[in-house]
């Protein structure tokens, strides 16, 4: 692919369609979504539009396929975001119409298993956005993240540079979203630790890919949205971050191994590893395990890259992925890592 298309922006006043094209869970917990359909109005001037699918559990994937071509198709409705993620949506991808989203190209916000849809909608010439979503972004309690906040305002409604901040505070431990209380003040948060910079000696500017790293491992397995000739992702920058799932350093590890063996990890001259989640409510670490799990992590991933892209530039724990704040990223538009300078400039 030659090139893809930054879409057009949405102003203020304009219709958002709100998709749950993975997980339903709108409908499980209403408060952090009602929450962000509130901000969505009040704080982003924008007006949601709900679909079949948005708020119920269990829909088909020709279901929520419908919800998103119906998304894309009306002249009206000038952006689209997720309402969260989920683990199914690689079911959805084989009832997409390419032809009808790539003739209606429209920024598209999510992360997580929203993956799919932005490797999809890549290589439909599309470039979207990592990042943003109704229920853990929009919806989370007490006010935004001032960095998120100040990130999704940006990518929704400007173009051109942006530049990137490593977090000021930040934070991977959550409450429950069935709770009302949870809503009633912001989430603890701790001083921020900056990014981790190895092979700092290099500037690299290019069109990025990737995602979450267990979707991604599942479209390399099933074979979907992996471009067969490699070569569209040479000199890119390649984004990964992990999800709440928590995968053993060792499951990161032989993720990264095969895509190395399959040629992927030497295309990309940069790599930003998102700052891992180290806590959820299955698996409440303590700091000390939290630590370890971070640093275990950190050592699967350059284990694999000094094996296959050993002069990979790598920026560890930039804030983009499940953690708090998280950052809004161009998913196949471009990213420049500038390693000497100690800064990254997106282009949304």
């Amino acid at each position: 692919m030659t090139s893809l298309l930054y879409p057009p922006k949405p102003s203020p006043g304009d219709r958002i369609a709100v998709i749950s094209a993975s997980g339903g869970l709108p409908e499980l917990l209403p408060l952090p979504y009602e929450l962000g359909l509130e901000r969505l109005r009040k704080e982003y001037e924008l007006e949601p539009v709900e679909y079949p699918a948005t708020r119920r559990m269990g829909s088909t994937p020709q279901e929520r396929a419908a919800d998103i071509h119906a998304a894309f198709a009306d002249p009206a409705i000038k952006a689209v975001i997720a309402s969260i993620g989920g683990d199914d949506q690689i079911t959805v991808l084989p009832y997409l119409d390419r032809e009808l989203i790539r003739a209606n190209p429209k920024p598209f916000f999510g992360m997580s298993d929203n993956t799919n849809l932005l490797a999809f909608l890549r290589n439909s010439g599309i470039v979207a956005f990592h990042g943003g979503s109704v229920m853990g972004e929009l919806g989370r309690p007490g006010a935004m993240h001032p960095q998120t906040a100040e990130s999704l305002r940006a990518a929704l409604f400007t173009s051109g540079p942006y530049e990137l901040r490593p977090a000021e505070r930040w934070r991977d431990i959550d409450r429950d979203w069935a709770d009302p209380a949870t809503f009633e003040a912001e989430p603890e948060t701790r001083p921020g630790t900056g990014w981790t910079w190895v092979n700092p000696d290099q500037v690299v500017e290019g069109r990025t890919w990737g995602g979450c790293l267990e979707i991604v491992g599942w479209l390399l397995m099933a074979d979907r949205e992996i471009a067969r000739d490699l070569s569209e992702y040479e000199g890119g920058v390649l984004l990964l971050e992990t999800s709440e799932e928590m995968p053993s350093p060792a499951e990161v590890h032989r993720t990264l191994r095969n895509m190395g063996e399959r040629g992927l990890l030497q295309r990309f001259p940069a790599l930003l590893m998102g700052r891992p989640k180290t806590w959820f409510f299955n698996r409440p670490n303590t700091p000390e395990e939290a630590a370890r799990y971070a640093s275990d992590q950190r050592e699967a991933v350059l284990r694999a890259m000094r094996d296959y892209a050993p002069d990979t530039m790598i920026v560890f724990d930039v804030d983009f992925g499940h953690t708090d704040p998280q950052l809004v990223i161009p998913y196949g538009g471009t990213v420049r890592v500038d390693g000497p300078a100690r800064r990254i400039t997106v282009t949304y």
